[in-house]
């Protein structure tokens, strides 16, 4: 009897077992080919399951949608810069606040540790450094910020500025591959006992994200690597390093586009005032948007808080009110900053972003052109574009520069001749300024505009509210700086234009219906 039971015993664990493993997920299969995705004797092509791209520090995630961008008050200059005109931006990422010091001082401490063969790489670590002559004025006493702005503890989280738009580019160059290094080290796929100080030093010879994934940069993996359990399998079904189509690695950090910036400033969020919004509702598609600043404003055009309570007539920015008043009357201050603040001051807008309007003017990617808004396309317009590719030249294990970066060289427009999509890959000034347009800007005759002058967003400090409005425009060259410019970071987001709690799949879906005999 007790071994007919322990016979019973057995069979029935061995079906149970059998029975999980039948029961688990399958395999996924191929629509077209009907080959299962990652078996090595099918060849080993795999594909990662589709899903929203992670939320990477520092960063707040933006729906796409359409707005009206330019000017939404009088164009009392008359500049003719911001003409009105609706387009779309596809969601994004941008950061929640500007880029303060403590942020900027954190990437000096990294490249001062990292490149350390000093004749080599001065111009590199002098040309990183912010320009704290800004502050100086002929006939002003600014001497202090010159001294202490930067690197103070009392200024840590107020907004860098003396940053010019190329240093500010380097920046997001530098975030991307010190981020990406993390994650991986986080995920056990680099070694994550080797000490980030251990590897100061290495110079050309350190993370960046490119040349990883091409295999330039060979980093000492992590124990996830090389175990079984990695869920990332080559062609033999033995364990590898992440590619970019795994989803493991975030995308890069960038400027953002004006358009991009614009629409992040505005902080629309249309919503559904008979019910309360879930992931399987869906708000009503009416567009409000002709506020003036950054905020709600509740149907005024206020720069004060005005709603009841008690914080009911406080400034909402830090900006000048009039000639000579930075910050208001003793006992009474309105803004409270004579100058910058901390980047987490003020009202945040409907996505949670502070300084939108005010504090620091920052930078965004666009090359300035007063007529842009005219003949950019309608979905996610930017002019900048310059097309590259990698130099192949070095051939294969010597594609990296003397930073460790992968090297690119212009497309050749030789080989762009027969394309229909553009031709040129030098796209900066297409359609104004270029030989077809027939526009001549006289640059340093009778203008300063040029490719190298960029679009500046947002007002300061230092400047009155028709700066303020997310629609007005200035703009500045790319080497120079300013005590009132400052910037923040963006990302790509890749996938479905949804939320990050909503479905990744993009569309309407519908349920399928059966087809009638």
């Amino acid at each position: 009897m007790q071994i007919t039971s322990r016979l019973t015993n057995f069979v029935l664990t061995l079906t149970t077992i059998v029975g999980l493993y039948s029961c688990g997920p399958k395999a996924e299969k191929s629509a077209v080919t009907g080959m299962t995705y990652g078996d090595k004797k099918l060849g080993g092509f795999s594909v990662a399951k589709p899903k929203d791209t992670k939320v990477a520090p520092g960063l707040v995630f933006i729906q796409g949608g359409t707005f009206t961008m330019g000017a939404t008050e009088e164009d009392v200059l008359q500049e003719w810069n911001n003409i009105a005109r609706r387009v779309t931006v596809n969601s994004f990422f941008i950061d929640k606040t500007e880029v303060a010091n403590v942020h900027y001082r954190e990437y000096l401490y990294w490249l001062e540790h990292m490149f350390t063969d000093t004749p080599k790489y001065n111009a590199l670590l002098n040309g990183a450094r912010p320009d704290t002559l800004v502050w100086r004025k002929s006939l002003s006493y600014n001497e202090p910020y010159v001294e202490y702005y930067f690197r103070h503890p009392s200024y840590n989280y107020y907004p860098v500025v003396g940053v010019s738009w190329k240093q500010a580019y380097d920046f997001c160059q530098w975030r991307t591959d010190i981020v990406n290094e993390y994650e991986l080290k986080k995920l056990n796929y680099i070694d994550n006992k080797q000490t980030s100080k251990s590897m100061f030093g290495q110079n050309d010879n350190h993370f960046v994200t490119k040349s990883y994934l091409m295999g330039e940069y060979q980093a000492k993996p992590g124990t996830k690597t090389k175990s079984s359990s990695n869920p990332l399998k080559d062609e033999n079904g033995k364990p590898r390093n992440p590619r970019f189509e795994d989803g493991v690695m975030f995308a890069d950090y960038r400027l953002p586009s004006e358009a991009e910036w614009e629409y992040a400033a505005y902080g629309y969020i249309v919503e559904n005032p008979q019910r309360k919004p879930s992931k399987n509702q869906r708000g009503e598609e009416n567009i409000q948007n002709k506020q003036i600043y950054s905020w709600k404003d509740d149907g005024f055009s206020s720069l004060r808080n005005t709603k009841p309570g008690g914080y009911q007539g406080a400034m909402l920015a830090n900006f000048k009110r009039g000639n000579g008043d930075y910050m208001g009357v003793a006992g009474g201050l309105n803004d409270n900053a004579a100058i910058t603040a901390e980047v987490e001051s003020y009202m945040p807008n409907g996505y949670g972003l502070y300084n939108m309007s005010g504090n620091v003017s920052e930078w965004v990617a666009d090359v300035y052109r007063p007529l842009t808004s005219i003949e950019a396309d309608d979905f996610n317009p930017l002019r900048g574009n310059v097309f590259k590719k990698v130099d192949m030249s070095g051939g294969a294990g010597n594609l990296r520069d003397s930073l460790g970066r992968i090297k690119m060289v212009l497309e050749s427009d030789s080989a762009l001749k027969d394309r229909r999509n553009y031709q040129k890959a030098y796209a900066i000034d297409y359609m104004d300024g270029d030989s077809t347009s027939q526009v001549n800007y006289g640059y340093g005759v009778t203008t300063l505009v040029s490719d190298k002058s960029r679009v500046v967003k947002g007002g300061s400090w230092n400047d009155g509210p028709y700066w303020l409005a997310p629609g007005s425009r200035r703009f500045l060259e790319e080497e120079q700086s300013s005590s009132t410019i400052g910037f923040r970071c963006a990302m790509t987001h890749y996938g479905a234009s949804e939320n990050l709690k909503a479905s990744t799949k993009t569309g309407n879906i519908f349920p399928q219906r059966k087809q009638r005999r």
